[in-house]
């Protein structure tokens, strides 16, 4: 805690010191793009695009989970969502899955969570009915059900109707992206081909 403590200090002069002012954040944000992926510590957007403060609209979920959009039953997730489209207008949003998700792993593996009460009821709504097993053998890296998953969680946000609305439009583009923690590779969907291929 020390460490991240020092650094949180340090802050505004080491952002200062690379030419930038924070105050031009007083008048608002104006994101391009909306990141949503998991909340796994080894996947860290700005780092991976490169992105400064005001740049990214970040919205992360265990397993980059977006859940069906239910106004009736309204969730932190859907208002940042709706949010990101209707207010910041922003022009993209990525949906990024990774290796080695311990989330997708065990919906795949059909893993036993009842001491997880919370955690199964959260990856159970990405679930279809009846459980999420994926078919053949994976690896550790669980490189097939982390992908059908993100282009699982992508048709979920294409059902928001915000969403759908701006992306019929041309308003708004949508992605699926596959990052590798242990390479720092990215791979990216093709909608056309259905397969993931390099960025």
């Amino acid at each position: 805690m020390r460490r991240l403590i020092d650094h949180v200090r340090a802050f505004p002069a080491r952002y200062g010191g690379a030419g930038r002012d924070l105050k031009e954040f007083e008048a608002g944000q104006r994101p391009s793009t909306m990141f949503i992926t998991c909340s796994d510590s080894r996947v860290v957007p700005a780092l991976l695009t490169d992105s400064g403060p005001g740049e990214l609209f970040e919205m992360r979920t265990a397993g980059n989970i977006v859940p069906p959009y239910d106004p009736d039953a309204p969730t932190s997730e859907m208002a940042t969502i709706e949010y990101a489209v209707c207010v910041l207008e922003v022009s993209d949003i990525i949906l990024c899955g990774h290796s080695h998700c311990g989330a997708v792993g065990a919906l795949a593996r059909g893993e036993d969570l009842r001491t997880l009460p919370a955690v199964r009821g959260w990856l159970g709504r990405s679930a279809p009915e009846g459980g999420f097993r994926a078919p053949g053998a994976f690896g550790p890296d669980c490189e097939q059900p982390v992908q059908r998953h993100a282009v699982a969680q992508l048709d979920n946000l294409r059902a928001y109707p915000c969403v759908s609305r701006a992306a019929g439009e041309g308003r708004l583009g949508l992605h699926a992206w596959y990052y590798e923690v242990h390479t720092g590779s990215v791979l990216i969907h093709d909608a056309a081909s259905g397969h993931f291929s390099s960025l």
